[in-house]
């Protein structure tokens, strides 16, 4: 396999947003693939935390985006392709006001958007901002990250949806590859996650599943903005993000 072939992908992690710390880290993720370059690099959260912080414990583990704004950072990701040490940068987790802040201060337009979605969290608005402004858009947990940690018995199941089920046994397909097919046909990338090789084979199958018109107009409607990854764990009492903050300012 050529390198010319694979298209790689990785993302700066939200404790590496310092402009002096974003090269030093791409750099590491070089070194550890053995690589020279990716063709994609991502802001993996519009988050900021303290050097040496994986993962927060307290509020105090935080940077605001008042003290470290997302610009500041996203002025070093520009570099890095200027440098010619990953083809295309962009996002993950940004809502509109995020992206056009970036845009409004400046900075390069971001080459894709890489956000949860599936038929519970269409996200049609965003998906619309990003079309317009030609910005790419990829659609992460499509069947709902069934096996992440912390997932909890509560969650909906989306391969138990009745309309999703129907959906399926109508092209006697499994559920998964109408949520897969649902992606695909709006025009957005979309990263089901497998190390299966008969399931790989099934998820790229999705795209020859001839879903009719009323067919997403029906899938189309169980969107109720549920997210499965609902940022929480940025949240902490005292610290400078919440919730809604993180989607909706």
């Amino acid at each position: 396999v050529k390198r010319e072939d694979l298209f790689i992908t990785s993302k700066l992690w939200n404790t590496y947003h310092h402009p002096d710390d974003v090269e030093t880290n791409i750099q590491q993720t070089l070194k550890d693939l053995q690589l020279n370059y990716l063709n994609l690099y991502l802001m993996h959260w519009p988050v900021a935390l303290k050097k040496g912080v994986g993962f927060p414990q307290s509020a105090d583990d935080f940077i605001s985006l008042k003290d470290l704004p997302l610009i500041k950072t996203w002025k070093a990701m520009e570099a890095l392709k200027q440098n010619g040490l990953t083809k295309h940068i962009g996002v993950s987790n940004f809502n509109i006001p995020k992206i056009q802040g970036l845009i409004d201060a400046g900075g390069m337009v971001p080459e894709m958007n890489q956000v949860e979605s599936h038929p519970l969290l269409a996200q049609s608005e965003l998906l619309a901002f990003c079309n317009k402004n030609e910005i790419l858009y990829t659609a992460y947990s499509p069947l709902g990250s069934r096996d992440r940690p912390g997932k909890t018995g509560e969650e909906p199941d989306m391969f138990q949806i009745p309309r999703v089920k129907a959906i399926a046994e109508n092209h006697g397909v499994h559920p998964a590859q109408i949520l897969i097919k649902w992606a695909e046909a709006r025009g957005t990338a979309v990263i089901p996650k497998s190390v299966n090789p008969e399931r790989l084979k099934a998820n790229l199958d999705s795209a020859n599943i001839p879903l009719s018109e009323n067919e997403m107009a029906e899938l189309n409607k169980l969107d109720m903005a549920y997210r499965f990854i609902d940022g929480s764990f940025w949240a902490r009492e005292g610290g400078p993000y919440t919730v809604e903050s993180l989607w909706n300012e």
